[in-house]
């Protein structure tokens, strides 16, 4: 009979022959959350400093136009 050692390992390997399809996708999320926690641990650190802009990558922020308060519309 099969130990539990070697149950566990035999389990791992049809885990990974099964999920051989989603490892490019699982490894790429990883990535993306590790770089996340990353810039987030830094922002973390630097907000001791309070006159440092934080500027987050990949994200436009549209500003609004200061007189009305809505972005696009004009008075008549």
């Amino acid at each position: 009979m099969f130990g539990l050692s070697e149950l566990a390992i035999i389990l791992i390997v049809v885990a990974v022959v099964l999920a051989i399809k989603k490892l490019p996708e699982l490894t790429r999320s990883a990535g993306k959350s590790a770089r996340i926690l990353k810039s987030e641990a830094r922002a973390a650190r630097d907000a001791d400093e309070p006159g440092t802009p934080r500027v987050i990558q990949g994200e436009t922020v549209e500003r609004e136009d200061p007189g009305t308060g809505t972005q696009g519309t004009s008075r008549a």
